[in-house]
């Protein structure tokens, strides 16, 4: 045998074992993937069931909460100068607080364009 010949026979015998590697690697995760399937379908079955219909979470007797719309300023923390330190127990648990007048502010020409972009002021 020349040279040449014994490469291709080389190679074509390394070929046919990656080959045979690769169906074996697939056959091996058809297999896993198919026995998941009844293990998944038993865990299922052993999990506990849905809440019964009286179990059910109820409307509240008021009806559905509905949106509330309101103007909110910041509730900003007093500064203290010289006296006590504040507490953490004496802050609010918010940073905004309703708002005194309640109407509705509206956009104004010549004021910023949309989200205080500036936008292009007076023309």
């Amino acid at each position: 045998m020349n040279m040449a010949t014994h490469e291709l026979l080389t190679a074509s015998s390394e070929h046919a074992l990656n080959m045979t590697a690769a169906f074996i690697g697939g056959m091996v995760v058809a297999g896993l993937l198919i026995w998941a399937v009844p293990v998944g379908m038993r865990l299922m079955d052993k999990d506990t069931g849905h809440p019964r219909p009286e179990e059910q979470p109820k409307l509240p007797d008021g009806g559905p909460v509905r949106e509330i719309r309101e103007q909110r300023e910041p509730d900003e923390v007093p500064i203290v100068n010289g006296g006590p330190r504040l507490m953490p127990y004496e802050l609010h648990h918010a940073n905004t607080r309703t708002c005194k007048d309640q109407s509705r502010r509206r956009w104004q020409p010549g004021s910023s364009g949309s989200f205080g972009s500036g936008g292009l002021g007076h023309v």
